[in-house]
């Protein structure tokens, strides 16, 4: 069996199931990236952490939650993976290794149902910040 990070860092989009059991392991981090109106509407993944891109300084939170995250990939959700996507291809030009794309996102899209419609767990907002490192606020 190839070791989980030798896998994470081998192929960058995952389903929405893949993300969840990885997360439920420690394997993984995971960021919503949507903002705080969409968190809101439709609460946020379990033990993910809520930083969203439409808020002043989403660069030196997204490095500073690479950083706390170590030696696991980061994985990236949006509502429907687009927003997550094009994160990670700009991060991989950028030369930041170790970020995955959960493409189906929340609300799906054509790469699956979405984290909501296939029932994996969440939390509300309030919780999801409540949870939030410090250095990431």
């Amino acid at each position: 069996m190839v070791p989980f990070s030798v896998t994470a860092a081998t192929r960058k989009v995952w389903s929405a199931v893949e993300a969840s059991a990885a997360l439920a392991q420690g394997e993984i981090s995971l960021i919503d990236i949507r903002s705080r109106v969409e968190w809101m509407e439709t609460a946020v993944a379990k033990d993910a952490w809520p930083i969203s891109m439409h808020e002043p300084r989403f660069e030196q939170r997204l490095l500073a939650a690479r950083d706390l995250s170590g030696e696991k990939p980061i994985a990236l959700i949006c509502a429907t993976g687009g927003r997550s996507g094009r994160l990670l291809s700009a991060l991989n030009r950028a030369g930041y290794p170790g970020f995955i794309d959960v493409s189906e996102g929340m609300l799906g899209s054509l790469k699956g149902p979405g984290w909501i419609a296939r029932g994996l767990p969440v939390m509300d907002l309030e919780a999801a910040l409540a949870n939030l490192p410090d250095v990431l606020r």
